[in-house]
Parts: C-alpha cells; sequence; structure tokens
C-alpha cells in the first residue's frame, strides 16, 4: 500500500470526513499553496450536480486560493470532471485518488503529465 506523507494523509481525512458528512459516494479535499485545505462532499441537487473535487476546487477558489499543491479524492474517478480544475489553476498539482477505505490506487503528478504530453505529441505526429 502506497504510504502518503503526513500532508497529503490529512487530505485524505478531510475527504473521508466529507464523504460521511454528505453521505455520498465520494469526497474530496484540497490544499492550496498557502497550505489551507478545502473538503467537499459530492453535491447531487436537481438545479446543481458537483463532483466531490469539483466542489473543494470551487470552495477554495471561492475563498481565494490561487493555486494548489495538492488534491485527494475518495470514491472518485481519474475521469473526474474536477481534474480539470484542478489543472487549470495548478497543472503540476499533485492528485491523488483512492478507495473509500483510503487506500491509494492512483496518483497524478507532474512526471505523469510530462509522459501524457509526450504521447499526445506521439499521436499528433510532433
Amino acid at each position: 500500500m502506497t504510504e502518503l506523507d503526513p500532508e497529503d494523509n490529512k487530505l485524505l481525512v478531510l475527504a473521508r470526513g466529507a464523504m460521511g458528512r454528505a453521505g455520498g459516494a465520494s469526497g474530496a479535499a484540497v490544499r492550496d499553496t498557502d497550505g489551507r485545505t478545502y473538503a467537499a462532499g459530492e453535491v447531487g441537487l436537481a438545479a446543481l450536480r458537483l463532483t466531490a473535487l469539483q466542489a473543494s476546487v470551487a470552495a477554495a477558489i471561492s475563498s481565494g486560493a490561487e493555486g494548489f499543491e495538492a488534491a485527494v479524492v475518495v470514491g472518485g474517478r481519474l475521469s473526474d470532471f474536477g481534474v480539470a480544475a484542478v489543472r487549470e489553476v495548478s497543472p503540476a498539482a499533485r492528485i491523488i485518488f483512492t478507495d473509500r477505505d483510503g487506500a491509494v490506487f492512483e496518483i497524478v503528478d507532474d512526471s505523469q503529465l510530462a509522459v501524457d504530453a509526450e504521447q499526445a505529441s506521439e499521436v499528433r505526429g510532433g
């Protein structure tokens, strides 16, 4: 099992707590470049649907966050639309995906982005 550093483990605890409070299938937490953390569960209203990661990014941005160091998503998927929101603000931010029990199954960081960009360039013939 992948061990998280203490700061990322704090995000995991916050994300799991948000998931539990919201009673949803996922939770997320982000840490901004000032070290502040924001956690949220998914929002499933008729008028508003957000993944947990989108909700935590929205909370951070609306509170004045200017960049992200890391995010943890519990019970989510790499296809989460919130990934694009994190990347728009901070392309190199680490995003950690765990199952509902907190076991890490994917970590996306700037080294992974470099590999993805290289592969995309090869596909386009660049």
